[in-house]
């Protein structure tokens, strides 16, 4: 069993609900953080390996609660084009790829999360089996999920909605099938969510089959909530009424749902989402390639509504998601200078701890999973410090992260990575890309095709 003795390390503590950074050392026996003593005596911890700290800033490694590791094969491409980015390009890209290819972008995330202090992703899509084992390999701790719809996603995008039980069932199947793989294996560092896709394309049928599988396997749950026009539209003409109150009457929303954007939500819509304790997952970089995301910021904090971030598409940086983060949520006060870092630095780290039922990452403490980032003391974008927290959230980025750890054990060391060959991830991700779009183009979809200054 690895022992690992973090000495001399300023580290954050959440000993009060909000991140402190304190100093003293950090024991590590296997898998858990087994002790913080301010000071050290004599022999104590013998027999633990010495790793000296006096450099670094140790913190709970942030987690990403809504991510799509596919679709980074869409990087630099659909920020830039107009039209339904999740009909006409994202679904189509997740189907076009071959197993190996969707391995191949897979690995190349789970790399950049590594290197942005990442420990935890949440990542719901499709074909998820073909590209899991790439993930599992990393170290990375993961919630996975299978996107489930009934109506048929890839007729969408040219505006037609059909609803297809046995299309739905498709995905049912496979929902069980990852559970039967992968929930609760390598030492229950990676589990199953339960995903619906959207209102839009999830029947009363599908939504109640969804949740007799969570109840039935006591899994954690997750859905896009209104997140483009499109969504808002259907739901509307199918069920006159939005996309929350649909939910509600399929009695969906709970603590137990992480439910994703929020974007064309009213002021009804947040009071009831926050009086069901549902989960908003953030992912403010992303929804804000185009001007700021307009979701109902201000009516969501004053509701006092549960929050959680993530990176969704296109890239894996949490830095990113915090600093945008906290952009648009002081914007919906005017300029205001609420909330604080030490809130939105919870949003990835205590928040999403609590969000997935999993009270044993999230934080440092003695019992906790010892997943943790670590940061540079000396780098130029965390000084000169009077708050490392605030730093962190205002300028901090993959740069200043020197080691990630996930249960115990360190996926990148001194700024290089031990699970995952860098350069061979990238070459792959680069073929596969390339690939794709050239099967994209060949299908002449009517939409436009990405401008490429690649070389």
């Amino acid at each position: 069993m690895t022992r690992l003795l973090l000495k001399n390390a300023a580290y954050i503590s959440h000993d009060s609900g909000l991140p402190e950074v304190r100093r003293g050392h950090i024991a590590i026996e296997g898998s858990r953080i087994v002790a913080l003593p301010d000071t050290l005596d004599g022999t104590a911890f013998e027999g633990f390996e010495p790793l000296d700290m006096s450099d670094r800033l140790v913190s709970p490694g942030m987690i990403n609660a809504h991510t799509h590791s596919v679709l980074l094969v869409l990087r630099g491409t659909v920020e830039d084009i107009e039209g339904n980015l999740v009909y006409q390009y994202m679904v189509p890209a997740s189907y076009l790829l071959e197993p190996a290819e969707r391995a191949a972008i897979a690995r190349l995330a789970c790399a950049e999360a590594i290197r942005s202090g990442t420990t935890t992703m949440v990542d719901p899509l499709r074909h998820v089996a073909d590209y899991a084992p790439a993930m599992i390999d990393s170290g990375l701790r993961l919630w996975l999920a299978e996107s489930c719809a009934d109506a048929v996603t890839t007729e969408v995008g040219s505006g037609t909605y059909r609803f297809d039980r046995d299309f739905g069932q498709t995905f049912l199947d496979r929902t069980e099938a990852l559970i039967d793989r992968f929930h609760g294996s390598e030492d229950d560092r990676v589990r199953v969510m339960i995903a619906a896709h959207a209102p839009d394309n999830c029947s009363p049928w599908m939504l109640g089959q969804l949740k007799d599988l969570a109840r039935k396997h006591g899994l954690r749950r997750t859905v896009h909530l209104s997140q483009i026009i499109s969504e808002k539209e259907q739901v509307e003409a199918l069920h006159g009424c939005t996309s929350t109150e649909y939910l509600d009457q399929n009695d969906f929303l709970g603590d137990d749902l992480i439910a994703v954007h929020w974007t064309f939500c009213n002021e009804s819509d947040v009071a009831r989402l926050a009086e069901t304790g549902t989960w908003l997952g953030h992912c403010p970089a992303s929804m804000s390639a185009k001007g700021p995301h307009p979701l109902p910021m201000r009516a969501i904090l004053d509701h006092g509504v549960k929050i959680v971030l993530g990176t969704d598409n296109m890239t894996e940086d949490m830095f990113h998601a915090m600093k945008l983060g906290l952009t648009l949520h002081r914007g919906a006060y005017q300029r205001s200078v609420s909330p604080t870092p030490q809130q939105v630095f919870n949003y990835a780290t205590l928040n999403a701890a609590k969000a997935l039922d999993r009270p044993d990452i999230g934080s440092i403490a003695v019992g906790q999973k010892a997943d943790l980032a670590m940061f540079d003391l000396f780098a130029p974008a965390l000084n000169p410090r009077v708050s490392l927290v605030s730093n962190l959230v205002h300028y901090g980025h993959p740069g200043v992260v020197t080691d990630t750890m996930v249960d115990g054990r360190f996926l990148m060391r001194n700024r290089v990575l031990t699970t995952i060959d860098e350069r061979t991830a990238v070459v792959e991700a680069q073929k596969a890309t390339e690939a794709m779009w050239q099967r994209f183009g060949a299908e002449d979809r009517g939409v436009p095709l990405p401008a490429t200054d690649a070389c």
